[in-house]
């Protein structure tokens, strides 16, 4: 029953917060630093936890998710660098978790969007350790000539 009653909460949590996030990037455009800088400070304080072994606490599962919402939406408005630490970030703290899905999707993120990063090499091993093949795009004689021009 208490499951049944947590996993409501964070499903009312998560639909409220998909609805706030998406209209208020609509609106706003680009995080602020503030909220960029509150984002890291929380996936740190998670990372503390998962390091001293202790049990998350549902707020923090909450902010957790809240991120990768927020981080998410923000990457259909634009992509900012600024963004690429928050995924690497976030996807240490679903690998140390064993959410390799989740960790997968924040270290493909930094490969697609912020490929020249210094994040981009890590993701890249992380994908690897994970069991992630990592292809670098093929070169053709058509790319190469565009690449000249």
């Amino acid at each position: 029953m208490k499951k049944i009653i947590i996993l409501l909460t964070a499903g009312i949590f998560l639909f409220s917060a998909i609805h706030m996030d998406v209209s208020a990037a609509k609106k706003a455009g680009k995080l602020s630093k503030e909220v960029v800088q509150e984002m890291s400070d929380d996936i740190d304080n998670i990372t503390k936890k998962i390091y001293a072994r202790a049990l998350l606490s549902p707020e923090d599962n909450e902010k957790l998710i809240g991120i990768k919402i927020q981080l998410d939406n923000q990457m259909l408005v634009a992509t900012a660098t600024e963004l690429a630490p928050l995924y690497y970030k976030a996807g240490n703290v679903y690998k140390l978790r064993n959410m390799k899905a989740e960790a997968i999707e924040c270290y493909q993120t930094i490969l697609e969007n912020f490929s020249s990063t210094a994040l981009a090499p890590k993701a890249r091993t992380a994908l690897a350790e994970l069991g992630i093949e990592v292809t670098a795009p093929a070169v053709t004689e058509d790319s190469e000539e565009t690449e000249e021009n």
